[in-house]
């Protein structure tokens, strides 16, 4: 889980300054549009008219400007129409964590396809650095994925694929090892054998392939199966 970044939002009206401590994510989010708990968003329960110092804003200038004197509706108006203050360090500390982000993403979904094998996270992360990719430390990684294929595919070949596996595990471990398919891919199809064992036709990432045949390996004590079926461009 990711460090929570605190930030204020600021908001110049009618002469007066009105600030608020955030979390610097989730007010960028609300900031362009999404849907955030503001009680998620606000950090305390004060409108600040100096927030670094503490000084609190009087209550007649809050009504006086805002029509209430509601600390959530109040730091809602600040975020959506102010600005979101960050230092230097903050904003290099929520660009590294976006790019780790980035990193795990496309290490689970996309393959070289020159050889249709998983692409190790740190030739990944050195692609970026030589793309000189610019990474919004707010806006969701799915946002910005295509602008950032487009980029690294100048470097590095790549694509975004699934992967459809045959897994099969021998019954003693079936009742272990099912659950665990449904949490990282889509069973397509599975039968049973007379002796019990299982086998699944299972959609995955394609970046994951490696990771499923270590995870099967582990829970089956090395008795269980995977094979790569085909990978298919999404």
């Amino acid at each position: 889980m990711s460090k929570k970044k605190l930030s204020i939002a600021r908001l110049e009206k009618s002469g007066k300054k009105f600030e608020v401590f955030v979390d610097a994510e989730k007010a960028w989010a609300l900031k362009n549009g999404e849907k955030v708990n503001i009680r998620e968003v606000m950090e305390g329960e004060f409108i600040y008219s100096d927030a670094k110092q503490g000084l609190k804003a009087s209550e007649v200038d809050l009504k006086k400007i805002f029509g209430t004197t509601d600390p959530y509706v109040i730091a809602e108006t600040i975020i959506k129409k102010g600005e979101l203050l960050l230092t230097t360090e903050q904003r290099r500390e929520l660009i590294e964590a976006k790019k780790r982000q980035i990193i795990e993403f496309l290490s689970r979904n996309t393959i070289d396809p020159r050889t249709n094998s998983p692409i190790p996270p740190k030739r990944i992360e050195l692609a970026l650095e030589e793309a000189k990719v610019s990474i919004d430390p707010f806006k969701p990684v799915e946002v910005q994925v295509n602008d950032i294929l487009k980029a690294l595919r100048m470097i590095l070949p790549l694509k975004v694929a699934r992967a459809i596996v045959a897994v099969h595990v021998p019954a003693v471990y079936v009742g272990k090892v099912h659950g665990a398919l449904t949490k990282v891919g889509k069973i397509l199809r599975e039968s049973y054998a007379s002796d019990g064992s299982l086998s699944v036709e299972l959609e995955i990432p394609a970046g994951m392939q490696t990771s499923l045949m270590e995870m099967v390996a582990s829970l089956t004590k090395g008795q269980g199966e995977v094979k790569l079926l085909r990978t298919e461009q999404v």
